[in-house]
């Protein structure tokens, strides 16, 4: 999570950057949603950003919390991009955007890697994944490949390429820009975990199902490493080493085999 941060779109509070650890959603002394670094007999509900990620907890008896138009009784984990309505009080999720530094021309060779992809999360193409590599054109014409059917939807809205490692998305003339991350921008750089929002229920996460292998050095320092990796160790000898001693025994009995009988 890179520096996400609690937006009021009616401005009724400050934003509210979260670093880390836990807050309260509150309702304050004039009826109004705050938010407070302590538990209160006022709080509707608890954030937790942690590195296992940013989760909400509706508390005991509080009713009306939604997150993207969907109710929430208990639990719900949250990414940059979420909307929050609580008592009516909207709250958007934000994260910093990378913006595109320029115009870019269609690129016609591209990575065929299909492991970035872009998958609906919301809206008509809700569980549908879009590989990204030629140019993925958004819009209300027929022609697009993830085609948004609302009236005052631009034909040509916007376009998602991949060039490289990066993900441009760049507008193509329209009016209105594409909420990523919970910020209104045109063009943006885009990278795996963004959230993109065309129309209120059209959401899309851009995705990577395959990381990478991070193997460690032939040669490992014990010093350098923590103690669940010396406890891993230490059980992959425990089931090792009867293996092994019973393949040296194997050997040393077809090695006295040979010897007998060649002696003989």
């Amino acid at each position: 999570m890179r520096n996400l941060r609690l937006h009021f779109s009616r401005s009724q509070q400050p934003d509210f950057p979260l670093s880390g650890g836990v807050c309260w959603l509150v309702r304050g002394a004039d009826g109004q949603i705050g938010i407070s670094a302590a538990e209160s007999g006022s709080g509707l509900a608890q954030l937790c950003l942690d590195r296992a990620g940013f989760w909400l907890r509706v508390c005991k008896g509080v009713q009306g919390m939604h997150v993207n138009g969907r109710p929430i009784r208990h639990m719900a984990l949250l990414r940059a991009g979420d909307i929050l309505h609580v008592e009516g009080t909207e709250l958007v999720i934000q994260a910093p955007v990378a913006r595109a530094a320029g115009r870019h021309r269609r690129q016609e060779q591209y990575d065929h890697d299909p492991r970035v992809l872009l998958r609906g999360v919301g809206g008509r193409y809700h569980g549908r994944s879009f590989t990204l590599g030629p140019a993925r054109l958004i819009g209300r014409a027929l022609d697009a490949d993830i085609r948004v059917d609302v009236p005052d939807f631009a034909e040509h809205h916007a376009s998602l390429q991949r060039q490289g490692d990066k993900v441009l998305l760049q507008g193509l003339g329209s009016a209105r820009g594409t909420w990523v991350n919970g910020v209104l921008v045109r063009d943006a750089v885009l990278t795996v975990g963004d959230q993109i929002v065309f129309e209120p229920m059209h959401r899309f996460v851009v995705e990577s199902p395959v990381y990478p292998e991070v193997a460690l050095p032939v040669s490992v320092d014990d010093r350098f490493l923590d103690a669940g990796t010396r406890v891993a160790q230490g059980k992959s000898w425990e089931l090792r080493w009867p293996w092994l001693l019973l393949a040296a025994t194997v050997l040393a009995t077809a090695l006295s085999a040979l010897l007998w009988f060649g002696g003989r």
